[in-house]
């Protein structure tokens, strides 16, 4: 089969190459691929910016979809053929990849293969930060940083889904427009120096009850300052580029909290309630309560301006990486 591989993390190490096709092992099943999502993460991953160094050599892509190619020993209620999308660290850049059974979540019907490729951690992540560990509640304000991305576009419909009034911040203008075309109730431009004195005014000077917050850096702050009494500021990741510091009298003052969430934990740790999150979300998206949508598309011989493109900024949505079709 045809695979991307790194001997390094370094975007210029990756080679599209030929590699044996995995056998599933125990409790494992290997997929055709299809589609594979890539998202800022990813990017992240691929060149040793992320948390975790995968071992090497190394295949991108923790999200995909495909159908179900081949069953290892003591795999029940799945069958050959059949459509699923997986969640790995790493694989997707390939034409086959093994995984364990109980990370596939089985496509509602009617869903693309590409928009399965691009939803699962994702939605997993909005829908676990804002019910689980942020709390939302109906009628509350949340604001959405990087509001146009795969993991933003998420949280906006998840948000409104819980009842919440949102506030998405994005950096530009066809950003602001798909934040509102998913539905926020207002957005602003967090470039502009005056974004936070917009959003005191929008609040009517009290403040969001939840930030839900990917992008960090020197922004985290200055948010945190505009939380309502009792109000949860949630980080997801640093888009931004760094890792700021908060000041620890301001959770004191604000009665606030600073929550982290990591789907990666959640899926390790809590694993039946993350199944259970995915289950859910594709009764949602099966009856159109959700409406997950890609980004940029790239052939599997375009798999660099796929990884370039996944830290670009300015992308909107969550790129996919076509495997089947190239």
């Amino acid at each position: 089969m045809y695979a991307v591989v790194g001997q390094e993390l370094k975007l210029e190490s990756y080679q599209l190459r030929r590699v044996d096709v995995p056998e599933p092992g125990v409790g494992e099943v290997r997929i055709a691929i299809k589609c594979t999502g890539v998202g800022f993460a990813d990017g992240l991953l691929s060149t040793g910016q992320y948390q975790l160094k995968p071992p090497l050599p190394f295949i991108p892509g923790c999200e995909f979809s495909g159908v179900i190619d081949a069953l290892g020993p003591q795999v029940i209620n799945v069958d050959i053929g059949q459509p699923v999308s997986a969640i790995a660290m790493g694989g997707g850049f390939a034409e086959y990849a093994v995984v364990p059974q109980a990370s596939l979540t089985r496509l509602p019907n009617g869903m693309g293969f590409a928009e399965a490729a691009v939803c699962w951690v994702d939605y997993t992540t909005a829908l676990h930060a804002l019910r689980d560990r942020g709390r939302v509640r109906p009628d509350e304000t949340v604001l959405v940083l990087g509001a146009a991305g795969g993991l933003g576009q998420a949280a906006i419909q998840i948000a409104r889904l819980l009842g919440a009034r949102v506030i998405a911040a994005a950096s530009s203008l066809a950003k602001r427009e798909t934040a509102l075309k998913l539905g926020a109730w207002q957005v602003l431009e967090y470039t502009d120096s005056s974004w936070t004195e917009q959003l005191k005014a929008l609040t009517e000077g009290r403040g969001v009850d939840v930030i839900f917050d990917p992008v960090g850096g020197a922004g985290l702050e200055t948010a945190f300052r505009r939380l309502a009494w009792g109000g949860r500021h949630l980080v997801l990741g640093f888009a931004g580029g760094t890792i700021p510091a908060l000041p620890t009298n301001l959770p004191l003052l604000k009665g606030g909290s600073l929550i982290g969430v990591d789907v990666r934990q959640f899926d390790l740790y809590q694993p039946l309630e993350a199944a259970e999150a995915r289950a859910e979300l594709a009764q949602l998206i099966a009856a159109k309560r959700l409406q997950p949508e890609t980004g940029r598309r790239f052939t599997m011989a375009q798999f660099a301006e796929a990884l370039a493109a996944s830290l670009d900024r300015q992308r909107i949505g969550k790129t996919v990486l076509e495997i089947s079709s190239s």
